[in-house]
């Protein structure tokens, strides 16, 4: 007799549990559960550690903050129904909704959730600023002034919070899942606890986690949020999330009709799902829905180039005429096609990626593959075919090891000798992060919708081990741009100033761009309103499932 696996076993389980659980539901087969996977895992439910896909995933069903962003990535109110900003960039006064609360606890009046408030938004964002929480997010309020009236609720719905200068991102910072609200009463009592005992204001509720196996969450009764008709929201009577860390198992899970939705596109399954040029296999055409665009996601390979660290001054890669040899040295569009089937645009432009204001949209590639361009650089930088040329050292992960093994085949063609060095992906960031590794593959997600974002990858004083800079680039005239950049509120002049620094980076060459990454998401037929937008975030108030006959 063949054995089940354990997830599949507790799947049966947590169907009685959510059958139990919703006693005033009409009957179990009307009853609407969405599930999906999360190959990675959850380490908590606290949104103040929400840095990962998966807990963001998990927190934006349980929390909301005072705004959120939209299909279009555009800020809409959520908790805040109205804000304004003074003319100077530095104060923003919200106008909080007045039935929102929270989901129902002991610790509340009889049990029932109470209203948020102003005061709780100020509990809530000063939480991520202190410094025992140690929430990754603490850097979203570091333009933040750090007087009393910082964050200030001048009345049970009204919020001010004040900068010490301009900062046009800001806004969409606050529709991050760090930004959440919280009750303090919840938070003060659990402590730590918090992660795996939720309590927030988001369509859904928690209601089981067994860590690693699954997660259930239910529909909040009193949310409130309605569609056009008056519709109490969300449609979905649960959230189901299963653990299974093997892609391909979750995917057959997908194929069998067990699993709603997939995100992403692992090797393990790409050529049986897509043709080399990105379409659906001819097979699983109307079986499912796939819908894919432009995402959020550069990913790419850095250079350390801090002249003060004993690998750079030892390196070839010291010489910026190196940099750029590697980066005309591969071809980026085969790359795409034979190893990610196209599911993404070759990097041959700047750091900042399709989809976002600020993207070269013009014809001209700074980096196409030219291997006559690169050899001549070669001979510039005193290394005629390679010769004398040291090998080269880099570090990648074994999920990109297919990736960097072509990189490795093709510089070698043009005299670059390439070592491969791959590291356990933990260890490989902790490295990177303390520049550690002189060439190393890399990637950078959009946190919120602004090319500054990326551009903060190359700020000089942003490399410190907490910082975003891994190369430690510096350049005096970028970080001139930059700041110029954060105090300009004018869109069409900020965007000028982020291309001119998008330039002097590829330029200087201390990044060599891979690709621009595509969302893939895949879909049941009977699923509706789910859609897909460029930074991949999850929101299921609005999704719709009809059950299968």
């Amino acid at each position: 007799m063949k054995i089940k696996p354990f997830w599949i076993i507790y799947l049966f389980l947590a169907s009685i549990t959510l059958s139990a659980c919703h006693t005033d539901r009409p009957s179990d087969e009307n009853r609407t559960v969405f599930r999906f996977n999360e190959a990675s895992g959850l380490s908590s439910l606290d949104p103040a550690y929400s840095r990962d896909q998966a807990t963001v995933w998990a927190s934006n069903q349980l929390f909301n903050g005072l705004v959120k962003l939209d299909s279009s990535l555009l800020v809409m109110p959520s908790i805040a129904y109205l804000w304004q900003i003074d003319p100077t960039g530095t104060q923003y006064i919200f106008n909080l909704r007045t039935d929102v609360f929270f989901h129902d606890h002991p610790l509340f009046t009889n049990g029932k959730g109470r209203r948020v408030t102003a005061s709780d938004f100020v509990y809530s964002l000063k939480r991520i600023s202190d410094p025992l929480i140690a929430s990754p997010g603490a850097w979203v309020l570091s333009a933040l002034d750090p007087t009393e009236d910082g964050i200030l609720a001048l009345n049970d719905s009204t919020l001010s919070i004040k900068l010490k200068h301009a900062y046009p991102p800001f806004i969409s910072l606050l529709a991050m899942p760090y930004c959440s609200v919280v009750p303090y009463e919840v938070v003060d009592k659990l402590g730590k606890d918090f992660r795996i005992h939720p309590i927030g204001t988001g369509p859904f509720v928690f209601k089981d986690w067994k860590e690693g196996v699954q997660l259930i969450m239910l529909k909040n009764q009193n949310y409130f949020e309605k569609d056009e008709t008056g519709t109490k929201l969300p449609y979905l009577d649960a959230v189901s999330i299963s653990f299974i860390n093997d892609k391909q198992s979750a995917f057959l899970e997908f194929i069998k009709g067990n699993i709603d939705f997939i995100s992403g596109l692992d090797a393990s399954y790409k050529d049986d799902l897509l043709t080399r040029d990105g379409r659906l296999q001819s097979k699983y055409q109307g079986r499912f829905k796939m819908y894919t665009q432009p995402y959020l996601n550069t990913e790419y390979v850095g250079i350390q180039v801090d002249l003060n660290l004993p690998l750079v001054q030892n390196s070839p890669l010291k010489s910026k005429l190196v940099r750029q040899a590697i980066n005309y040295g591969f071809d980026r569009a085969k790359m795409m096609r034979f190893l990610r089937n196209n599911m993404g645009t070759p990097g041959e432009k700047g750091i900042i990626p399709q989809g976002l204001p600020g993207f070269d949209n013009s014809d001209t590639a700074w980096y196409p593959f030219d291997p006559s361009k690169a050899r001549k650089l070669l001979v510039e930088a005193g290394y005629p075919g390679g010769k004398g040329l040291p090998e080269i050292t880099f570090s990648t992960t074994s999920s990109y090891q297919d990736l960097s093994e072509y990189i490795q085949s093709e510089l070698a063609q043009i005299g670059i000798k390439i070592k491969l060095e791959v590291n356990q992906a933990a260890a490989h960031r902790q490295m990177v992060a303390n520049a550690k590794l002189n060439m190393f593959r890399a990637s950078w997600i959009a946190d919120y919708p602004d090319a500054e974002n990326y551009l903060s990858l190359f700020y000089s004083p942003n490399f410190t081990p907490e910082g975003p800079n891994y190369t430690h680039y510096s350049n005096p005239e970028f970080d001139k741009l930059y700041r110029e950049a954060l105090n300009e509120v004018n869109d069409s002049l900020r965007f000028l100033l982020y291309q001119k620094m998008d330039k002097l980076v590829m330029d200087d060459a201390p990044v060599i761009i891979l690709y621009y990454d595509r969302v893939l998401r895949l879909v049941g037929n009977n699923v509706e309103g789910l859609g897909s937008n460029a930074m991949n975030l999850l929101d299921l108030t609005r999704v719709k499932k009809t059950n299968k006959k």
